[in-house]
């Protein structure tokens, strides 16, 4: 068995949902909690959409490499109320989400689906040649589609309607979320695996260039988590989810990080509300996805 199928496979044990009525994760409520939404299946990402007044949330609900025909997209509203639980089924483990041009754009593991918001049609699927574990997704002002792989330390990009991987390099410390700011791409990243996706170093913020693909620290590049979700939280702190301690973190440009909150190990792809300072974190060993206030 390759290396990468250990580690995928070593990924997947640690996605084990506690039973009902027993201890465990989500049997706490954070501070500054504003609403929850229960009863979702291994959610990953949740993109608030503002001008559509809903929020699209990723389910995995399986193993997060498996092509079981699975997964599937909800529609929630933006005050915590599920519009539609099953909005667009037909995946296997979607991952990341992005808008561009009035399509939703989803990660599933060695493909890139494209959904039209308007009517729910899955309206293309680009295939990722070699691909292993597709993951966040972020979309460009000019509609470019950057996609990370984070087993493979790539990431690849829908440009002009080809996908094809853009920059691959082990300093990408395996890539999971992304964001896209001015020329640059910042990256939240787990951290060098070893065994399986466990980490002797974790990760940190870094930026790579839009133009020459060049890669460099953002900040001091002191460690900080197991890094997933990565949203700007102003002009100079970002807010990052650490997947598997749960930790929210603020993480200033100069690398410095402060918890903000402990949450259930599982903390995913979150989203932000800029103009309610609302956190949408996806809870994905707790199937659940909640909103909290940020001050």
């Amino acid at each position: 068995m390759s290396s990468i199928r250990i580690t995928i496979a070593c990924f997947a044990s640690l996605f084990v949902l506690p039973l009902a009525g027993c201890d465990g994760p989500g049997n706490s409520v954070p501070a500054g909690q504003a609403w929850e939404v229960t009863g979702l299946e291994a959610p990953e990402s949740a993109l608030p959409d503002l001008a559509g007044k809903v929020i699209y949330v990723s389910n995995v609900n399986g193993a997060p490499d498996a092509k079981d025909g699975n997964g599937y997209i909800s529609k929630v509203s933006l005050d915590g109320k599920m519009l539609s639980q099953k909005w667009v089924v037909g995946f296997d483990a979607p991952k990341g989400l992005a808008l561009a041009g009035g399509k939703l754009y989803v990660a599933d593991i060695d493909k890139l689906a494209e959904i039209d918001t308007a009517t729910g049609a899955i309206t293309q699927r680009y295939d990722a040649k070699d691909a292993k574990f597709l993951n966040d997704v972020v979309a460009a002002p000019n509609g470019d589609v950057y996609v990370s792989d984070m087993v493979t330390n790539s990431i690849w990009r829908l440009s002009q309607g080809k996908f094809e991987p853009w920059l691959q390099d082990e300093a990408l410390l395996n890539p999971n979320g992304l964001h896209i700011e001015g020329e640059k791409l910042i990256v939240a990243a787990w951290g060098k695996m070893t065994d399986g996706f466990a980490t002797k170093v974790p990760g940190h913020l870094l930026q790579v260039s839009l133009a020459d693909k060049s890669i460099r620290n953002l900040g001091n590049g002191k460690p900080v988590g197991n890094l997933d979700g990565i949203e700007p939280l102003n002009a100079e702190t970002f807010l990052v989810t650490d997947w598997m301690s749960g930790m929210v973190f603020k993480i200033a440009r100069n690398g410095d990080a402060k918890v903000l909150m402990p949450l259930d190990p599982g903390a995913a792809d979150l989203g932000y509300i800029d103009a309610e300072k609302l956190a949408i974190i996806p809870l994905m060993k707790s199937n659940k996805l909640i909103a909290i206030k940020v001050e």
